[in-house]
Order: C-alpha cells, then sequence, then structure tokens
C-alpha cells in the first residue's frame, strides 16, 4: 500500500468559521433583490404572527367583560373573522418567503458544485499528488452536501425566526414592558450556554469533516487495492489504521453532536421558565389590581413567551447545522482557493502539420524548491523516432513524460517540437498533440463504444474495427450480445490485459501525431504482448513515441535509448550500441535474464 499522503488541515478558530460563512453568503450576492423580497415577506408573516395574540387579548377581554352584562356577540365574531384573515395571510407570506429562500439555496448550492467541478480542471497536478483521492472527493461530495443541506433547511428559518423575535420583543415591550423584561430576563440564561456550547462545539466539528476526509481517503486506497491487501497479509494492519480513523471520527461527531444537542433542552427549559414566571408575576399584578393587566394581557403574553422561545429554539437548531456547514465550507474554499495552473488566455503560440522534432535544453525541474530530480536534461530527438527511456526507479523517466505533457511546468531550461517552445504554446495544444497509454488503465462506466471514441467525434465502426483487430480486441467483442454498444460494468468481468488493451485501441482511434506509452503492456500476458507489440509497431510508423518499460526486451527495437539514472542521462544511443559499451545499460539488461 502506498503511504497515506499529507492532507489539508481545517484551523480550527472562530474568525476562520465566519469567514468561511461569509463567503458562502457572498454567493448569494446575485440573488439580492431576492433575498430582500424574502425577508419582506418574513417579515410581513411575523408581523401577522405578533398582531394575532393581541387579538386574541381583545377577544379574551371581550368575553370576560360580557360573562355579566352578556358577550357582543357581533364584536367577537368581527374579532374571529379577523384572526382568520391575519393568520391565513401570514401563512402566504411565510410560504412565499420559504418558497423564494429554497430556489435561493439551490441555485447556491448548484453554482457552488459547478466552480468545484470547473476548479478541478483548472488545479496542477501537484495538488493531486498531495491530496488524497478520498478526501478530495469527500469535499466534493459530503462538504458540499452539507452547505446544501444547511443553506437549504436554515436559511430560510433563520429570517423568519430573526423576524418573529426582534417583532415579539418589540411588542411585548409595547405591551407591558415589566412582564416583557421578565420574559427576556429569564431566556439571557439560554443565551449564555449558547453562546459557551458554540465556543466548545465548534473545533469537534472542525475535527468531525477532517476525520471524515481521512476515512474516505483511507477507505478509498484500501478499496482500490484491496486485492494487493490481502496480497501482503496487511488486513490486520489497515484495520487497525481505520479502527484508529473510526475512532477519532467517533469522538469529535460524538462531542460535537452531544455539546450542540444540549441547546434545544436547554432552550425548551427557558421556554417553561417563561411560562412560569409570566403567570406568576401576572397574577400578583390582577391581585393587587393593576389596571395594566388583565386576564386577556396574561393570555397574550403566555403565547408572546412560547412566540420568543421558539426563535430560540430555531437558532439553537440553525446554529448547530451552521457549525457544521462552517466546518465544510473551510474544507471546500481551501479547495476552491487553491493554487491554480497559471493562466494561458494571453498565450498566441500554435502549432499545425506536427512532425514530431523533440529537443529538451538543459531541463532542470525539482517538485519543491529544494529538491531537485532533473538536474541538466538535454536530448535531441528526430521526427518518428521511436525513444524509449529506461532506468531504475526514481530515475526521473515518467517525471520527463510529465514534463513533455506540460503536467508540471519546468524550473529552467526550454523543451521544443518542431522548434517551437512548449512554454509558448497552451497546454491543451500540448496535451493534443500525444496519445497517452499509462500502467494503470482508465475506464469509465459506459459501453465499449463510448470508452474507445473518448472525446472524439464521427468515429465510424470500420475505424473501431481496425483499432480493435489491431490490439486482438476485436473477437472478444464480436462475442458480446451488443457489441461495442455493450456496458462496462462488473459483469462482464474483464481482465487487467483487456482493459489496457481497450486504452490502447483508444489511443489509436485518437491518432495524435506523438505518442507516450508508460508501461504499457505490464499488466498483458507474454503471448497478448507479443500481439501489443506488433499493433505498436504499427501505432508508432511515421510518429515520435516514447516509451517508458522495465521490461528492456520490449524495447530492443527502439531507435534510440535514453537511459537515465538520478535525473541525468547517462548512456545514449541504440539496444546493440549500449550492449557493446558494456555500460549501466548493458548491467540493466542482463540482469533481467539472471538464471539463480
Amino acid at each position: 500500500m502506498p503511504p497515506m499522503r499529507p492532507m489539508m488541515q481545517a484551523n480550527p478558530n472562530e474568525k476562520a468559521d465566519l469567514g468561511a460563512i461569509k463567503k458562502i453568503l457572498v454567493y448569494c450576492k446575485q440573488y439580492l433583490p431576492a433575498v430582500i423580497i424574502a425577508v419582506i415577506f418574513a417579515i410581513g408573516g411575523a408581523l401577522t404572527t405578533i398582531v394575532g395574540p393581541e387579538k386574541i387579548s381583545d377577544l379574551m377581554n371581550e368575553i370576560t367583560s360580557g360573562i355579566m352584562s352578556g358577550i357582543d356577540m357581533d364584536a367577537v365574531k368581527k374579532i374571529c373573522y379577523t384572526l382568520v384573515a391575519i393568520y391565513a395571510g401570514g401563512a402566504v407570506l411565510n410560504y412565499s418567503q420559504q418558497f423564494i429562500t429554497a430556489t435561493i439555496t439551490q441555485k447556491t448550492s448548484k453554482r457552488l458544485r459547478t466552480d468545484i467541478d470547473e476548479k478541478i480542471n483548472r488545479l496542477p497536478l501537484k495538488y493531486f499528488d498531495t491530496t488524497t483521492k478520498g478526501d478530495i472527493l469527500s469535499r466534493v461530495t459530503n462538504d458540499v452536501d452539507t452547505i446544501s443541506q444547511t443553506l437549504s433547511s436554515s436559511s430560510a428559518n433563520l429570517i423568519s425566526s430573526l423576524a418573529l423575535f426582534v417583532g415579539v420583543i418589540y411588542k411585548m415591550f409595547t405591551t407591558n414592558w415589566i412582564l416583557a423584561l421578565v420574559t427576556i430576563g429569564s431566556s439571557l440564561f439560554g443565551f449564555v450556554m449558547m453562546g459557551v456550547i458554540m465556543k466548545n462545539s465548534q473545533k469537534f466539528f472542525n475535527r468531525k469533516q477532517t476525520d471524515l476526509g481521512v476515512m474516505n481517503g483511507q477507505i478509498e486506497e484500501v478499496y482500490t487495492n484491496h486485492n494487493i491487501v490481502h496480497a501482503f497479509g496487511a488486513k490486520d494492519e489497515e484495520k487497525a489504521k481505520f479502527d484508529e480513523v473510526n475512532e477519532r471520527l467517533y469522538d469529535s461527531n460524538w462531542k460535537s453532536q452531544w455539546l450542540s444537542g444540549m441547546m434545544h433542552p436547554i432552550m425548551q427549559f427557558v421556554g417553561n421558565l417563561d411560562y412560569a414566571l409570566v403567570f406568576i408575576v401576572g397574577v400578583i399584578f390582577i391581585i393587587n389590581e393593576n389596571s395594566a393587566v388583565t386576564l386577556g394581557t396574561i393570555m397574550a403574553f403566555v403565547i408572546y413567551s412560547r412566540l420568543f422561545s421558539q426563535p430560540l429554539g430555531t437558532f439553537a437548531q440553525s446554529l448547530t447545522s451552521i457549525q457544521q456547514a462552517s466546518a465544510a465550507s473551510k474544507r471546500v474554499f481551501e479547495m476552491l482557493e487553491a493554487e491554480e495552473q497559471s493562466d494561458e488566455s494571453a498565450k498566441t503560440g500554435t502549432i499545425s502539420n506536427v512532425s514530431g522534432n523533440v529537443e529538451f535544453k538543459n531541463v532542470k525541474f525539482g517538485y519543491s524548491p529544494e529538491k531537485t530530480i532533473i538536474h541538466d536534461f538535454s536530448a535531441s530527438l528526430k521526427a518518428g523516432q521511436k525513444v524509449a527511456i529506461v532506468g531504475p526507479t526514481g530515475a526521473g523517466k515518467t517525471t520527463m513524460v510529465n514534463l513533455l505533457m506540460r503536467f508540471y511546468e519546468i524550473d529552467s531550461g526550454d523543451i521544443l517540437i518542431d522548434g517551437i517552445s512548449t512554454k509558448t504554446l497552451k497546454r491543451e495544444q500540448v496535451h493534443d498533440l500525444f496519445d497517452m497509454i499509462l500502467q494503470e488503465t482508465w475506464l469509465f462506466d459506459g459501453t465499449i463504444r463510448e470508452n474507445l471514441i473518448y472525446n472524439k467525434e464521427g468515429v465510424t465502426d470500420r475505424e473501431l474495427d481496425e483499432a480493435c483487430e489491431a490490439v486482438g480486441l476485436k473477437h472478444f467483442i464480436s462475442t458480446l450480445p451488443h457489441g461495442y454498444d455493450t456496458k462496462l460494468n462488473e459483469a462482464l468481468n474483464l481482465s487487467d490485459g483487456q482493459k489496457q488493451q481497450l486504452t490502447i485501441a483508444r489511443a489509436m482511434i485518437k491518432d495524435a501525431p506523438m505518442l507516450i506509452l508508460d508501461e504499457a503492456t505490464s499488466s498483458i500476458d507474454t503471448r497478448t504482448e507479443l500481439v501489443i507489440q506488433q499493433a505498436m509497431d504499427k501505432l508508432t510508423i511515421g510518429r515520435t513515441s516514447f516509451v517508458i518499460a522495465h521490461r528492456l526486451s520490449t524495447i530492443k527495437n527502439a531507435d534510440v535509448i535514453l537511459v537515465m539514472k538520478d535525473g541525468d542521462i547517462i548512456e545514449q544511443g541504440n539496444h546493440e550500441k549500449l550492449i557493446a559499451d558494456g555500460g549501466f545499460y548493458s548491467e540493466l539488461y542482463n540482469s533481467q535474464f539472471v538464471v539463480a
């Protein structure tokens, strides 16, 4: 198993949390007019909710005052009709506000996912080399889903709850300021506890999202290489790693949920305390015959108390979701703000009718400034030559190909194709010049046809037949129930060799002027390799091809063999010349045929 790569760690501090939330709000900036309308509707809905208790108070006073002298039914009906109209209007306003808010949040989430998808295409290869696939997937899926759910569930409730909260406070003070102070005073305890809980729980939400990314990375690596884990008997070791990460995730998740889960019961306690205090103080006023407080006033304040504690409970639930979204947002924006490939919109260089002459001029490169891998690489290769790059592991073979394809930028020197510096060309132009077949096969969930004609239009069945015939796949495909339209899935059970044959056929169909083969036949048996080798010989005719191979027997017919060691070319020539020289290449070649 390859070692786990270092991942970006969340910095659990409140300032960073607020910054992440602000960045999410910036995404909503373009919907500001709709947000203003939603706020107006929320305020209108809150006002109808606030006015309701006042009318109920009038209704109660009308009934109690008419018990002895007779109830004015016309006045009672008028108040009841007014209440129905108020609450019906409130329902329409609240629905409209939630509809607008839900639309805004879903559009914002859609834009966020789109921006991440576009960002991935602008990230350099270095980012993917230093971040596990599982962690990247966790940011794109789990973290974005957390943000989306929070925006969808909390934003609408927060707007209406905030409007209701402010409106209830105003109405309570205009009704009876003493009872208002009693209600608000008992709620201060809840506010203090919420602040303490938030301060202590945020770090666990941050840790939870980070641990989730680590777990996804570990799972992705182990499940992808499951057969290797079994072959090396590393099941117990990998299980121990998983258990350690799982325990950390359990710990951070449990603590964050336990702390945030305390908010709601605390708010319920505060609401019930409000009830008790309002009744006690209200009854004292009535006993003392205070004309400012009637039975209707107490009834209104009982409703106000519930309305006052309702947004507090909503705040508590929303703050829990916001804390989760805050931790997820930091991880998402770490990705969105990661260093991108340099902008090439100003580059105007072009290349056409490519012959395939390639020249490396004093190329120097290191994955980090303090560690140079390629020291002073120079080579001049003619069009149509088959160029083999050989050397021990870590010599810089694949690195040279990555530099040729401009997956990485060289530190100094230059690489020229037909005399044109690749620095003057856009990356996409350079990529289009090459077919590339790697040791690790890549096939996506689709039909054989879709995999073969990937990103190319106008491919005929005849071209498919020729490519598959060349790599020895045509007979196999003809036996499938739907031929080229057979869907690739686990039921088809392709061998590693057949997968590689498909990727080689795909490269043939692309028909680029130059070709890169990085251990392309390593997963193929000897008999199939002979078929593939013959197909490769045909494919390389008229093309400059670069072949990286550890099995030196496969590159004996190369026009030029570049022997690399420690980032430098130490030998150069064809197979016969290098064998005759009796140097490093000769030692490598002969070592593969030594019989113990």
